[in-house]
C-alpha cells in the first residue's frame, strides 16, 4: 500500500473555496461519509461563529448543517468530484483535508501505482493538480484503539454493514451515546486500517507472488 499527498488548485466552483475567499480563513475537514453525490463532513475552524454558519445554512450547495461545538460543524454538501475521484479509484483518504484560498491537500491511500494515475486524471477535471510525497505506508502503528473497536464491533453485530443495512449512523450514534460525526470517524478510521491489515495478510500468504 502506498500513500501520496495531491495538492488541488480548484476551478469548479465550490462552496468551500466560496468560504475560504469570503472569510480568507484557511481550515481542514474531515470527511465522514460519501453517499449519492453527497459529501458528509466535519468542518473545523478554530474561533467559528454564527456568521461562518450562517454561510453554509444559506449555501445552494449545502443540503444540511449542524454546530458540533464551538470550533465545528458537520456539513452534507453536493460533492464537487474530488472525493468521487478517491473513492472510485479505489483510495482511503487518511487525513484530514486541508483547504486554503488557494489550494487544498489530499492525502490519500491507495494499492497500485495505476489507481493513483487514474486519480489525478479524475483530479485534473476539476484544476490544477501537483503530486507530492508518494511514499509506501507503514501499517505497523495502525493497530484499531480500544474505541474503534468497540465502534466497529458495534456496527458490525447491529447489521450496520449488511445490505441493506439493518440499521442506520443516527440509530448506532444513539445506542452507544455519542454523535453520529463521531461515530462515522471512528469507523471510518478502523476501517481503513482493517484494509490495510487485511492486504497486508494477503499478499503474505503462502503461494502469493
Amino acid at each position: 500500500m502506498f500513500q501520496a499527498d495531491i495538492h488541488l488548485q480548484q476551478d469548479k466552483a465550490c462552496v468551500l473555496d466560496d468560504f475560504a475567499d469570503h472569510f480568507e480563513e484557511s481550515f481542514e475537514i474531515a470527511i465522514e461519509e460519501l453517499h449519492d453525490h453527497l459529501v458528509t463532513f466535519v468542518f473545523e475552524l478554530a474561533g467559528a461563529s454564527d456568521a461562518h454558519l450562517e454561510f453554509f445554512e444559506t449555501a445552494e450547495q449545502v443540503q444540511h448543517v449542524e454546530r458540533l461545538d464551538a470550533d465545528n460543524f458537520l456539513v452534507t454538501k453536493t460533492s464537487c468530484g474530488a472525493y468521487s475521484a478517491v473513492d472510485r479509484n479505489h483510495g482511503i483518504l487518511r487525513r484530514r483535508n486541508f483547504i486554503s484560498r488557494h489550494r487544498r491537500v489530499y492525502t490519500v491511500l491507495f494499492f497500485r501505482r495505476e489507481d493513483l494515475r487514474a486519480m489525478i486524471e479524475d483530479f485534473k477535471a476539476i484544476g490544477t493538480v501537483t503530486l507530492d510525497k508518494v511514499k509506501q505506508f507503514d501499517e505497523s502503528a495502525n493497530r484499531l484503539t480500544d474505541r474503534q473497536e468497540e465502534v466497529i464491533r458495534h456496527a458490525l453485530e447491529a447489521g450496520y454493514f449488511e445490505w441493506p443495512r439493518d440499521v442506520t449512523s443516527d440509530e448506532l450514534a444513539a445506542e452507544m451515546d455519542i454523535s453520529r460525526a463521531t461515530l462515522l470517524e471512528h469507523m471510518r478510521k478502523a476501517e481503513s486500517k482493517l484494509l490495510a491489515s487485511a492486504l497486508d495478510d494477503a499478499d503474505s500468504a503462502p503461494g502469493r507472488t
